[in-house]
């Protein structure tokens, strides 16, 4: 069994001053969709169904839903995590460029 350490201290890299343009701000919705629909597909696969309230022990969740059907709250989760996806990329040194 493996002990769990207590003194975990996350340290993401600081993005703050990272300003996104436009086209990757926007992009940040298209990728929380798919971020959704990923985590989705992966619960669907463990045995997950629908459930209007979340029950570990039957495996239903009320988010098992198409991205633009979910409460504003579990969008604002998926875009929050593209978005910083997105910085860590900029911040990193990387440019996401659009093919023309």
């Amino acid at each position: 069994m493996t002990k769990k350490n207590n003194d975990y201290k996350p340290a993401p890299v600081d993005t703050t001053n990272v300003k996104l343009p436009e086209e990757l701000t926007a992009l940040a919705e298209a990728i929380a969709k798919n971020v959704h629909d990923v985590w989705a597909q992966n619960r669907m696969n463990e045995g997950w169904t629908y459930g209007p309230v979340r029950n570990d022990k039957k495996r239903e969740t009320p988010c098992l839903v198409p991205y633009e059907q979910l409460p504003e709250e579990e969008k604002a989760y998926d875009r929050n995590t593209a978005l910083a996806t997105l910085k860590f990329i900029v911040a990193q040194g990387f440019e996401i460029k659009k093919k023309s």
